[in-house]
């Protein structure tokens, strides 16, 4: 894998509560400089892709951080996404509803965002706080849901992505890590164990530190 390569594996975000639209500017203009994507809010979507050259670069969250919303709002709210341009969507699943054995309500849920929009969808599982036999129940949610990736954090939850659980994520979907990766090394670790895709606020100090 080369530079080129390597930086389009990352997703370069900024998801935190205070964000800004001057902080979204900013993490666009690196992400351009760098040749990452971006990892929006939805509030900034449509600011974001009328700012960025490329708008398929532009990812956003649904039901995020917590996945509690209900089942037709996280659909309504990937819609206005890809409506506003996005050109990827993170939806979180219900972890209640998975920790309840309602893997049919999660799949289902799933499936309908799955359905609605005709972009690139990767599910969010938040592996911190599952087992893992829920870990893998989750995962096979997301492959009946016909998703795209599955994807380990959130970010919000206390733990973040691990080798072990991209090991056994990778054995379903294409896996996105993110949460607490913020090093070349530690993106590299993630890589190695087979995650496609890396996301991370340190997107930057991350593609500074490849080296050929």
């Amino acid at each position: 894998m080369n530079r080129e390569e390597f930086a389009a594996s990352i997703d370069h975000t900024v998801l935190g509560p205070e964000t800004t639209p001057a902080d979204v500017r900013t993490v666009l203009d690196e992400a351009a400089a760098h040749g990452m994507n971006a990892c929006v809010p939805p509030c900034y979507v449509a600011e974001a892709v009328a700012y960025e050259a490329d708008p398929e670069a532009v990812a956003t969250v649904v039901g995020f951080p917590h996945g509690q919303h209900a089942p037709a709002i996280k659909r309504d709210e990937a819609v206005a996404a890809w409506e506003a341009g996005a050109g990827e969507i993170d939806i979180v699943i219900n972890v209640g509803r998975l920790k309840a054995g309602d893997d049919g309500a999660v799949a289902d849920e799933l499936a309908d965002v799955v359905a609605a929009v005709p972009v690139p969808v990767k599910v969010i599982i938040e592996t911190a706080l599952l087992d893992d036999a829920e870990k893998r129940r989750a995962c096979e949610a997301a492959v009946a849901a016909d998703a795209d990736m599955v994807k380990t954090s959130t970010g919000f939850a206390d733990g973040g992505a691990t080798v072990p659980d991209v090991e056994l994520m990778s054995e379903y979907l294409p896996v996105k890590a993110s949460g607490g990766v913020g090093s070349y090394e530690e993106a590299t670790a993630m890589l190695e164990a087979g995650a496609v895709r890396i996301g991370a606020s340190s997107g930057v100090a991350i593609v500074e530190g490849f080296s050929e």
